[in-house]
């Protein structure tokens, strides 16, 4: 490999070299010698990629027997209703396919997410699902609710906001994120505010089923969903509707209504 690269560097070089000497000068040597560095370690990084793939490639195969396996088990764990053990054995497999892809993780995660109360792992289970943590038993106190609402968010983000409720003592947010990797950690800063069209910034008052930065929140597989709420102060009476800002990130939601 170093032979390959030497050989990358001498080649470039040479190639670099002006027919017409008297022209040369020392930013020319400078700015030669950076521009086939730049292609030797543009070499390298790429040399270094394929072989990691290669390596990933026969892990891949080393490993899918045992995630088959995992998978057999599970499934007759699961038909036996020993509902603990095909849990344990449907997460081992989840392990190996977030790693190597050899099934759908959509259908996997979802698996797992419907055997946490079967298997007796409520404090995994509902902080991930739909859950009454973050649902009001009663939003007739709130004079104004809407799921689903619609607004502008330019900026890609895995959150989506699904419930806004406004009262005369608070403005409840329920958000939902969507985690794209293995034990995932989300956390919501205390800088979060919202800005209603009549009125200036309300500061984030309190959080359900979510941390406070710097404490994360993890979500254990690809796929499954957080559901947390944001509670910040009332909204004047004359908005008609808000912002939500995260500063420097990408919650960025805004023209909620409010009215």
């Amino acid at each position: 490999m170093k032979k390959k690269i030497v050989s990358v560097f001498i080649i470039g070089l040479a190639m670099a070299l002006p027919a017409n000497a008297q022209t040369w000068n020392k930013w020319d040597t400078r700015s030669t010698i950076d521009g086939v560095l730049g292609i030797a370690n543009a070499a390298i990084a790429s040399a270094e990629r394929k072989k990691e793939m290669e390596i990933i490639a026969r892990q891949k195969v080393e490993f899918e027997q045992s995630f088959q396996d995992a998978m057999t088990e599970a499934k007759a764990f699961e038909a036996s209703e020993n509902w603990e053990e095909a849990l344990e054995k449907f997460e081992e497999a989840a392990k190996l396919n977030c790693k190597y892809g050899y099934t759908d993780q959509h259908t996997l995660s979802r698996k797992i997410s419907s055997l946490y109360v079967k298997g007796n792992r409520e404090d995994d289970g509902p902080s991930i699902l739909h859950n009454a943590k973050v649902t009001l038993a009663d939003y007739s106190a709130y004079r104004y609710v809407r799921e689903n609402p619609v607004y502008v968010n330019k900026k890609q983000t895995n959150a989506k906001i699904v419930r806004v409720a406004c009262s005369d003592k608070e403005t409840r947010l329920e958000l939902e994120f969507e985690a794209d990797s293995p034990n995932h950690g989300i956390c919501v800063r205390g800088t979060a505010y919202i800005k209603g069209n009549k009125g200036g910034k309300l500061e984030l008052a309190s959080v359900e089923n979510i941390t406070m930065a710097p404490a994360f929140t993890y979500i254990p597989w690809p796929y499954q969903k957080l559901r947390f709420a944001l509670i910040f102060p009332a909204l004047p009476d004359n908005a008609t509707e808000f912002d939500f800002i995260v500063p420097s990130s990408t919650w960025q939601f805004k023209d909620l209504k409010c009215k």
